[in-house]
């Protein structure tokens, strides 16, 4: 199991880096698909391989000036991502407490990520219609971070597509660099989520030589879609997240269907 967790963290991060949604939003469902752990253990678990994978993109674009992050927006969004983090991890502990079976919070969150992903496919296919916004008020970026690092920590995704969606419409941004700046954003939620698991010493059990491989595996998926991202064009970008998207709402589906029953 162990081993199926490495390719798991190595491929989901590598598409996680290439269009932007971080890896969890493949992570999460995939684990829960496989049933690795708790519905605690598989979001604890995705979160620090998103965050691990994030922090060698982000750093890496950096270092080599590559980096195509607004910081002025970016660091607004970023801000509000953090602090939702927070909240979303407070949300997640706030929902599993109100059931008895630990599974209900999972069915949950599985339906939530299928909607979001549905909502964030239709956007997708119809974004070249759509009339798009240029945000500049630090107060609506930090808004904005706010509301999608709740729902990254919530649902134990890093980001997802919907990161991507918020900023192509209100940021007019094109697939590429609304990629790097959800890396951005999603790197400081995920920092501020562990914290904030670490503070309130609600870590769950889990396996070290689980989360060290799955650590290990969003460092080196990171390289891998790092170098991939730089050979692509925005039409390659978009068409391998419409893919994505498509075998998400799949996963969450089914996994949808297995918790409630």
């Amino acid at each position: 199991m162990i081993f199926i967790c490495f390719v798991i963290a190595i491929l989901s991060s590598l598409v996680g880096a290439i269009c932007g949604v971080g890896g969890g939003v493949i992570i999460k469902p995939t684990l829960d698909f496989f049933k690795v752990g708790s519905v605690s253990t598989i979001s604890f678990l995705s979160g620090c391989t998103v965050l691990s994978m994030s922090f060698y993109s982000v750093g890496k674009a950096i270092l080599a000036k590559e980096n195509k992050v607004d910081l002025k927006t970016g660091t607004a969004l970023a801000a509000g991502a953090a602090i939702g983090g927070v909240v979303g991890k407070e949300l997640f502990t706030a929902v599993k407490n109100l059931f008895a079976n630990g599974n209900t919070v999972g069915a949950v969150q599985s339906v939530c990520l299928l909607l979001i992903t549905l909502g964030t496919l239709i956007y997708t296919l119809r974004k070249d219609k759509i009339k798009t916004l240029k945000i500049n008020s630090k107060f609506v970026c930090i808004l904005i971070g706010f509301f999608l690092g709740i729902m990254s920590s919530f649902l134990g995704i890093g980001g997802g597509p919907i990161n991507l969606v918020v900023l192509y419409f209100f940021f007019s941004m094109d697939t590429k660099t609304a990629a790097q700046n959800s890396l951005y954003i999603i790197l400081f939620s995920q920092i501020a989520s562990l914290i904030s698991t670490l503070v309130t010493h609600t870590v769950p059990q889990f396996d070290w030589m689980t989360l060290i491989m799955m650590v290990a595996g969003g460092i080196l998926g990171g390289i891998l879609g790092r170098y991939l991202y730089k050979k692509m064009d925005n039409k390659a970008v978009e068409k391998l997240f419409i893919i994505l998207m498509i075998v998400i709402m799949g996963i969450s589906a089914y996994n949808s269907f297995q918790y409630a029953f």
